[in-house]
């Protein structure tokens, strides 16, 4: 089995690349990095010290990013810098300018474990992990927001094309802001291949038509937790098909994806994910799903 590959959201998680909050976060500058009042550093660390736990109790294996101390606070978000293909890596460009140095932290990593570099986002073109989802193996959809622009998705598509990858971009709505940033994965998580967790309001109409069009079955996570979370509680991790993780406090999300068939493990985030805007999902890459 090669150590590498994952076209899909919700396959068995056998790999994921993560950096520890206890390096990257620590002494963080709450404004700095638009972190909400409930920011607390050392709580942050062991918040995400009990995901790490989860993901590995999963199965997977964790490589971590190395702890330099290079304040780059976000880089705990490592679904973000680079997308994983069947094919290697590609390294993305990313839209928030305090983020701008994590790339690189991701293709380190890569070389160190060996891993193919696909392509690279460059010149002006943006592309966060963060708005590609893939919908079938050989078709990844992308939301066009305020963190990715046209000219990344269409690099990205001419880099997956010959591979085999359809491309194809969404429009995305500005929601509450240019800094509260609205990520395609914001509103749609997938729990299995024929299964996911949206908030319909927001999904581009064309891209539900699409997810109705092959049949994927749509559950509503809460309309009022959503809201009340900025959007975390629709942040879930597949760990393998109908197996996710999920941050604790939204009974009614979790009740929604129990009643559709899942299996729900939840930790404590309020330090961590819901003051950082990021979930369990943006806190991993993906290196390998089979």
């Amino acid at each position: 089995m090669e150590g590498f590959g994952s076209q899909s959201m919700a396959a068995p998680l056998k790999r994921v690349l993560m950096r520890s909050a206890r390096g990257a976060m620590r002494g963080a500058d709450r404004a700095k990095w638009h972190y909400g009042i409930g920011f607390d550093d050392a709580r942050a660390a062991r918040q995400h010290d009990a995901l790490a736990a989860l993901v590995a109790e999963a199965g997977a294996e964790i490589e971590w990013l190395e702890d330099g101390d290079d304040g780059l606070a976000d880089s705990v978000f490592t679904h973000d810098p680079s997308l994983m293909s069947d094919a290697g890596a590609v390294i993305l460009s990313m839209g928030k300018a305090l983020r701008r140095d994590e790339p690189a932290l991701h293709e380190a990593a890569y070389r160190r474990l060996g891993i193919p570099i696909l392509g690279r986002i460059e010149g002006a073109g943006r592309v966060e992990g963060g708005d590609c989802v893939w919908v079938e193996r050989n078709m990844l959809a992308v939301g066009r927001g305020v963190r990715t622009n046209q000219d990344g998705i269409q690099q990205l598509a001419n880099i997956l094309g010959p591979a085999g990858v359809s491309v194809f971009g969404y429009d995305l709505p500005l929601w509450k802001g240019e800094e509260a940033c609205l990520h395609l994965m914001s509103v749609i998580s997938p729990l299995a291949d024929d299964l996911a967790l949206v908030h319909s309001p927001l999904l581009p109409a064309p891209f539900w038509q699409m997810l109705k069009a092959r049949s994927i079955e749509l559950v509503e996570g809460d309309a009022e937790e959503f809201v009340e979370s900025q959007g975390l509680s629709l942040n879930v991790l597949p760990t393998a098909p109908r197996e996710v993780i999920a941050v604790a406090g939204f009974p009614k999300t979790k009740a929604a994806m129990e009643a559709a068939g899942c299996n729900v493990k939840t930790f404590e985030a309020d330090a961590l994910c819901i003051a950082c805007e990021g979930g369990p999902t943006c806190l991993t890459r993906p290196i390998l799903r089979r």
